[in-house]
């Protein structure tokens, strides 16, 4: 029987390390990957490596423009196969994008068949779709052949690949970028390139000029998409100084006139990277919430141009007004950051402005032109020396003939005889019989002339940084001639406007008037019922629970509720759940402690003053406009002290005060003995030995004091209650109510 082969050894290659070290370095070799070979673009040919792959391969299989579609699925299975070592999808996702003309402003790939759509549908599979390049592409791959760039070896060190593209054409800013990284991201707007073009010609004159100088040239950034740009000239400008900030971005739309003085509001641009089709379902959602209530209807009749059709409830609707009422709620209005993030030319992340930019790509611009000027010359040079060995062998035709045929290695007998090189004496030999004719001859001197003199003027380029510039001003002028603002690709389609003019609308505007009457039980389960409800109607209630709070209100109004703690909360109308059924806590509403109750609860009423009090007897007058909170934590305004807790709100409108304690004493005393404040503990209203203050009322002395009895008292029969503030007072008249209160208990 056959022994079995003993297993191998253990490799011993364990080494101790610690975690968080091992964890680190690992996790920084991952996000430095992310960063540079992912999610951020070069700043010299604004591509991220998947876009680059996939252009250079598409070159590669020469889609040009003016060549055939072929199939995407070459396209990707190329780039997978030579380049790319990732997910099908994501790659013709990649591709996708950089042939939608509206998510890309200047496309690169020119596509055939469904490449998706604004309203977010998604292309068809790369089997079903066709590919070629752009006229920006080709502009994008000049100069590739020609040692314009450094190349490295691919993923599997069997083909090379461009590290960054020559570039004729500024894509960085012209069509934008977007990306997440570890730790850090870029979002780059598209802009006109006729602009871009002006501001580099610029900058090569000016290399001192400032970032507000080149915005002379710049506007701000030019969406695909179009829209209304409403950001301040002092916003932009700071934003392309530091390159960080942000534009906000308005739909553009009209006001068409239809029969018997109606109209409609037509939107024909929508922001950058909104999706159509949820534009208009989030405003159908609005209408149906009511939330829109001076919109009728909305209606997509959208063709090969966009068409959103906005129906005004009637034709008095002021369009401004509903249409900042849209801008507020929908993504008619949006804000595209601007994070000049990228990759520098020596491969490290770092956020530009613009100026910084667009210097980069002029700098990489230069780097092209040497580079291919040397290359250049090292051909014409190579080519001359070719041509001094035929012009050799024409001047002493017969004796090259006779070596040819006589000699068994030619080759260095003619290296020797006529002092040729290698290469010159290779050509010679190579030569066909048909070029020894004299015409060739004249051909083969026009040459030499011809490339001495392209030759001389290209060391004389290279010789002079003044005429290196103004080549790539030419060329940059090349560039705005064919995709310029003078054409139909190169139009300007973003507008600009100043900071809209209703931008302090009142909440009231955007929410539909309608009647309700709020009930809040004892327990404090608050509802909203529509309509205006008798209080004698039939309002259930949760089992041991009873009614304390009912009035009638809008939804358009703030519910303002007044705390035991001494706090004030607010409630919007429409916010409110359902009368349905018991309703929801009001702590769920708002953040009330546990310990708490409600006092009061009643709608605000702007400029009413109140007078709010404690148990302790201390209280005074607020104006109602400062109790209004603007957080579910509410607002502060009645300290009370330990031990005791706010227990009066009510308003005041009158001449005089009343006051009841739990010893069943009352003063009366003017209005104008107590101060208004904003927040305090305020001043005693009346003293007490024993027992706390129950409640208080203000009221018109010559009109009376209403009890909880509905007894008016006259102001001859208070007379004898009538005093000064923080008086002990007297014992109640004869009639006035047990529970020492002037109002029922939940009124206010």
């Amino acid at each position: 029987m056959a022994k079995t082969a003993a297993p191998p050894p253990p490799v011993d290659d364990i080494r101790d390390e610690p975690l968080a070290r091992a964890l680190g370095e690992r996790y920084l070799a991952y996000a430095l990957s992310t960063i540079t070979s992912r999610a951020l673009p070069d700043v010299r040919d604004g591509l991220k490596p998947v876009h680059r792959r996939i252009l250079y391969a598409m070159g590669q299989l020469n889609l040009s423009p003016t060549s055939p579609f072929k199939k995407s699925a070459t396209v990707v299975g190329d780039v997978i196969g030579k380049y790319h070592p990732h997910g099908d999808q994501s790659i013709y996702d990649a591709m996708v994008r950089l042939a939608q003309d509206f998510a890309v402003r200047y496309p690169i790939v020119d596509g055939q068949g469904n490449f998706g759509s604004i309203d977010g549908d998604n292309a068809a599979a790369y089997r079903y779709t066709e590919a070629r390049l752009t006229a920006v592409a080709t502009a994008m791959l000049e100069g590739i052949e020609q040692n314009a760039v450094d190349f490295r070896q691919t993923y599997n060190q069997e083909n090379d690949e461009p590290v960054v593209m020559p570039a004729a054409f500024p894509n960085l800013l012209a069509n934008g970028s977007a990306g997440i990284a570890v730790g850090m991201a870029t979002s780059i707007p598209p802009h006109n390139v006729g602009e871009l073009c002006d501001a580099l010609i610029h900058l090569i004159k000016t290399p001192a000029a400032r970032d507000d100088t080149l915005l002379n040239f710049i506007k701000g950034p030019d969406f695909p998409t179009g829209g209304i740009i409403v950001e301040s000239r002092e916003a932009i400008a700071e934003a392309y100084r530091t390159g960080r900030g942000g534009f906000r971005t308005r739909a553009r739309w009209f006001k068409e006139d239809g029969s018997r003085g109606s109209y409609q509001i037509v939107v024909d641009q929508i922001p950058y990277q909104v999706q159509k089709s949820k534009l208009i379902e989030r405003i159908a959602a609005l209408l149906q919430d009511k939330k829109v209530p001076l919109l009728e209807d909305v209606r997509d009749e959208s063709a090969e141009d966009l068409r959103i059709v906005l129906e005004p409830k009637t034709r008095t609707v002021d369009p401004d007004m509903l249409m900042e009422q849209l801008f507020r709620q929908t993504e008619l209005e949006s804000r595209f950051p601007l994070n000049l993030n990228v990759i520098d030319a020596a491969g490290a992340p770092r956020v530009m402005s613009l100026k910084e930019a667009l210097q980069a790509f002029l700098d990489h611009r230069k780097d092209v032109l040497i580079r291919r000027s040397r290359h250049r010359l090292a051909q014409i040079e190579r080519r001359m020396e070719i041509l001094d060995g035929h012009l050799a062998a024409f001047l002493n035709l017969d004796k090259v003939i006779r070596i040819i045929r006589e000699e068994d290695e030619p080759k260095p007998k003619l290296m020797s005889a006529f002092k040729l090189s290698d290469i010159q004496a290779e050509a010679i030999l190579n030569m066909r019989l048909r070029n020894l004719r004299r015409l060739e001859e004249m051909e083969i001197r026009a040459e030499h002339k011809a490339l001495k003199e392209e030759g001389a003027a290209l060391k004389k380029l290279l010789a002079s940084d003044g005429l290196q510039w103004k080549r790539i001003g030419e060329e940059i002028a090349e560039i705005k001639a064919k995709f310029g603002g003078k054409t139909g690709l190169g139009k300007r389609r973003t507008e600009f406007a100043g900071a809209p003019v209703l931008a302090d609308l009142p909440e009231e505007h955007f929410i539909e008037r309608e009647p309700i009457t709020i009930i809040c039980s004892d327990k404090l389960w608050v509802r909203a019922m529509k309509g205006h409800v008798d209080r004698g109607a039939d309002i259930k209630f949760k089992e041991g629970d009873r009614g304390r709070f009912f009035f009638h209100a809008e939804t358009t109004d703030k519910i303002i509720a007044f705390a035991t703690n001494g706090r004030f909360y607010t409630l919007a109308g429409d916010k409110l759940p359902g009368g349905r059924g018991m309703g929801e806590p009001i702590r769920l509403l708002i953040d009330l402690e546990n310990d708490a109750d409600i006092v009061a609860l009643f709608v605000h009423k702007p400029g009413r003053n109140l007078l709010v009090a404690s148990t302790s007897g201390h209280g005074f007058i607020v104006p109602e406009d400062e109790v209004v909170a603007m957080t579910r934590k509410g607002k502060q305004v009645l300290n009370v002290a330990e031990g005791a807790e706010a227990c009066v709100c009510t308003p005041a409108e009158g001449d005089t005060i009343a006051v009841s304690g739990e010893n069943r004493k009352v003063v009366v005393f003017p209005l104008t003995e107590l101060p208004a404040m904003s927040r305090g503990k305020g001043l005693t209203l009346q003293k007490y030995k024993d027992g706390n203050l129950v409640d208080a009322k203000v009221f018109t002395l010559k009109e009376g004091l209403k009890d909880s009895n509905n007894r008016v008292w006259s102001a001859s029969e208070l007379s004898d209650w009538r005093g000064a503030r923080s008086h002990a007072g007297r014992l109640a008249p004869k009639g006035f109510p047990k529970n020492n209160r002037f109002t029922p208990h939940g009124e206010f």
